[in-house]
């Protein structure tokens, strides 16, 4: 079953990976705009398949597509399809590894098993929400390992959408200001950053502690007045 999935998963992205480079995307600016205004639904749910399949079978990709969401959708609709797009492709990915893979995945990320799970009886599912502040560790190695976890799949969707959602926000309004595809493609994504944004991801990196100490000093206080 695992040979066959990652033979099926290596298949798509080669078919696919030419349609999903900024290069290609950007030398059919045009196209894509006329699509846009002509099937506007259709585009949305095309976009959301495209980009939870890509999340949920871990294939690289998934920072390109953000950007030209939000460049090709706007800012608040492409935080959307982004943000439910991601989150769904987790939670398949997630699900793969509970049901299909976790031999696999025990064998491969032992080590990180253990740290995680470690952390995970201490902190719950907090850890989990940090884990998605601040990407130290993989995409894909979160949604396997959590897969192994206890944690239980609607658990595992609604804080792996909160926690994912300020960076999201932050790549999604990155992704809006782009005047154009081919800008995006001759900068890269390290061509548009300013200093609101890495502002932005730094706060991203302090909000977990931030609000760790928050809940300590306020569980402290109802202690002292108990």
């Amino acid at each position: 079953m695992l040979a066959i999935s990652v033979l099926v998963a290596s298949l798509l992205f080669w078919a696919v990976r030419d349609y999903i480079s900024l290069s290609y995307l950007a030398d059919r600016e045009e196209q894509l705009r006329s699509v846009q205004m002509q099937y506007p639904i259709t585009s949305v749910l095309a976009a959301v398949l495209i980009y939870v399949s890509i999340t949920g079978l871990s294939l690289p990709g998934a920072a390109v597509m953000s950007l030209s969401y939000a460049w090709y959708f706007g800012f608040w609709k492409g935080l959307v399809i982004v943000s439910f797009g991601s989150t769904g492709g987790a939670t398949i990915a997630f699900l793969l590894s509970r049901y299909l893979f976790r031999d696999w995945v025990q064998h491969r990320m032992q080590e990180r098993l253990g740290r995680i799970n470690e952390a995970f009886e201490r902190e719950g599912a907090f850890y989990l929400f940090s884990l998605r502040l601040i990407p130290a560790v993989p995409f894909f190695v979160i949604n396997a390992v959590m897969g192994l976890t206890r944690i239980r799949a609607f658990t595992f969707w609604w804080v792996s959408q909160l926690g994912m959602l300020p960076g999201t926000i932050a790549y999604v309004y990155a992704g809006s200001t782009v005047p154009s595809l081919q800008t995006l493609a001759e900068r890269g994504a390290s061509g548009i950053l300013n200093l609101q944004l890495v502002a932005a991801f730094a706060l991203l990196g302090i909000l977990p502690i931030a609000i760790k100490r928050t809940v300590a000093m306020v569980n402290h206080w109802n202690g002292r007045k108990r």
